[in-house]
């Protein structure tokens, strides 16, 4: 199946670990082996008459009945496959059940659907689905084939979504229910307010009931391994700790930072832009066994052990994991847009989210000359602030940004902070780690500095949207006094210190900074921490009932609730800085 990307496919087997970034994290796999091949599978379900074969958007479901079926009949096994989709309801009728939650016109937001994956299908038309008479092996095959009256044994087919991604930039996929790919954009809006909520729901609900899970990102090549292995694994991990696999994206505005330092990526690219580094509803899990590597979307995670993860924090953020880490890297590249992230009742209201996008910048790294646009100046207002977008936008003509907006001068360890409806943007020569809450795509452009995406169209803006959100108040000199983090040495010892970087008030999470030349205790009092080195070669984590593993400089990790406390031990001859965010205890 054909991929637009330029980023290289997961290897099958996992190269020894070195002692630089890892760009196949991976947890052990426990009670179980994991498989390779349609043949395997094949004949680990050849007994069995009725075969259920569920699974993700964008499963090439064609090489998963023709492999099987194949592979079957070569163990002497007659086969009948049944497409569930045959079962769906007419796409005019699929259609207007989910035009509501697609934004009309709006390139880029809808509205999250409260569909289930039965709206999708004609009841009847399941309850009449058949076994074939003298057949060995009946498959029932697609999105929803657990929802036939068929019962069978359960093989859920999960796809990581930056396959997904390029599959669908490809053309190669469409939405739930249609018979036709929609372009690029259009089909990601359809899948992150659609498709995905009520696939992720169903894989929710299947998820204790499944007997084989597989990964079928690579081309005739599926790993797979039993349910019972996964829900294992998935309970060691909700104890100890995780990395998830992170993945990069170029950008019209990216940088070379990530390019030059981080090995094992495709360096013919233009740039990277973003390193989706813990952005759960994105990132997925690996697990390995004696090297072969299997992977499953991170929010299984959650669905099995969301109390062990988050602790204190579940009964507020439930699913979903509150906090993610992303890189933005600008060394060499360009601005990003001038933009601001809504407000928690607007976000709420226009596009069904639970919390908003509330957003830090912490500076991993920056040139001299590095800065970042942040608050208004002293005395802008917003009729005369959009006005002058307005007119830079129908005149093509070059914004004065810093007429309206501060640039402030950036330098490593400087944290900024973005609440809700602050103007901000980072400049050039800077690696930004983002540390937010979790929503990701709700970014109202004001100004993208007169420049075209990637593929040479213009990049939508979002002023009027921005209006609705911008606060006002964050200028002048109260930017300097709220907007930027003022640290504070909270406790230290001989060779460690423990830095408190506050967060605005609106932040529901916290951050730390622990520096330190041999090593650091620390209690989860029942929280999730999620953590980086940011400056140092690594650090041995130690936490009970796991086997020690070393993290290295700008991989992010976690430590659940669950896990009580752990040791991190320094590798490296100069100290070592740890960042470490959880949720505040107020906002639990």
């Amino acid at each position: 199946m054909k991929r637009a990307t330029s980023q290289h496919l997961i290897p099958l087997i996992k190269d020894k670990a070195v002692d630089t970034y890892d760009l196949y994290p991976s947890h052990p796999l426990k009670n179980g082996k994991i498989e390779i091949g349609y043949d395997s599978l094949a004949q680990e379900i050849s007994k069995d008459p009725i075969i259920i074969l569920e699974g993700y958007a964008g499963v090439d479901w064609n090489e998963v009945v023709s492999s099987l079926t194949e592979e079957l009949q070569a163990l002497g096994k007659t086969v009948h496959s049944m497409n569930i989709q045959d079962c769906m309801k007419p796409e005019a009728e699929i259609l207007k059940l989910v035009e509501p939650y697609l934004g009309g016109d709006d390139p880029i937001f809808g509205f999250k659907t409260k569909l289930q994956l039965k709206d999708w299908f004609d009841e009847s038309q399941l309850q009449q689905l058949k076994t074939k008479e003298n057949t060995n092996v009946n498959l029932i095959y697609g999105s929803g084939a657990s929802l036939s009256s068929l019962e069978g044994r359960l093989l859920y087919f999960d796809l990581p979504k930056n396959e997904l991604q390029y599959r669908m930039r490809a053309g190669e996929i469409t939405n739930l229910g249609l018979s036709r790919p929609k372009a690029a954009k259009q089909a990601y809006k359809h899948f992150y307010f659609v498709d995905w909520v009520v696939l992720n729901q169903a894989k929710k609900e299947l998820l204790p009931h499944i007997d084989i899970i597989v990964d079928q990102q690579r081309p005739a090549q599926p790993s797979w391994t039993s349910g019972k292995a996964l829900r294992a694994s998935l309970d060691y991990i909700s104890s100890t700790h995780f990395r998830v696999r992170p993945w990069f994206e170029p950008g019209v505005w990216g940088g070379q930072w990530i390019k030059e330092k981080i090995k094992g990526l495709n360096s013919e690219v233009p740039n990277y832009a973003w390193s989706f580094e813990m952005i759960v509803p994105e990132n997925g899990l690996l697990l390995e066994d004696e090297g072969k590597l299997l992977e499953v979307s991170f929010d299984m995670l959650m669905f099995h052990q969301r109390n062990h993860v988050l602790g204190k924090a579940a009964a507020r953020f439930k699913d979903e994991f509150p906090i993610r880490f992303d890189f933005l890297d600008t060394f060499d590249g360009g601005n990003l847009s001038v933009q601001c992230h809504p407000k928690p009742d607007y976000i709420k209201k226009h596009f069904g989210e639970n919390f908003t996008q509330d957003e830090t910048y912490y500076i991993l790294d920056a040139e001299e000359n590095a800065d970042v646009y942040l608050g208004f100046q002293e005395g802008i207002e917003s009729t005369e602030f959009k006005a002058a977008l307005e007119h830079s936008y129908q005149t093509k003509e070059e914004l004065n940004v810093e007429k309206y907006v501060q640039k402030l001068p950036a330098k490593k360890h400087d944290l900024f902070l973005i609440p809700h409806g602050t103007i901000h943007c980072s400049g050039k020569d800077n690696l930004v780690l983002e540390i937010s809450a979790t929503p990701y795509i709700y970014t109202f452009k004001m100004y993208d500095w007169q420049r075209l995406d990637l593929d040479g169209n213009p990049r939508p803006l979002n002023i009027e949207r921005a209006f609705e959100n911008l606060n006002f108040e964050h200028q002048g000199e109260k930017v300097q006094q709220n907007l930027i983090s003022k640290p504070s040495v909270v406790e230290d010892g001989s060779d460690w210190k423990k830095i408190h970087l506050p967060t605005h008030s609106d932040h529901f999470y916290d951050i730390y900074r622990y520096e330190f030349d041999s090593e650091m205790e620390i209690e989860t009092q029942g929280q999730c921490h999620l953590l980086m080195l940011v400056e140092g070669e690594g650090v041995r984590l130690e936490v009970e009932n796991a086997n020690p593993a070393a993290y290295q400089y700008a991989e992010t990790f976690a430590i659940p609730a669950a896990a009580k406390r752990y040791t991190l031990r320094n590798l490296g001859d100069q100290t070592a800085k740890v960042v470490v965010s959880f949720v505040k205890e107020e906002a639990c």
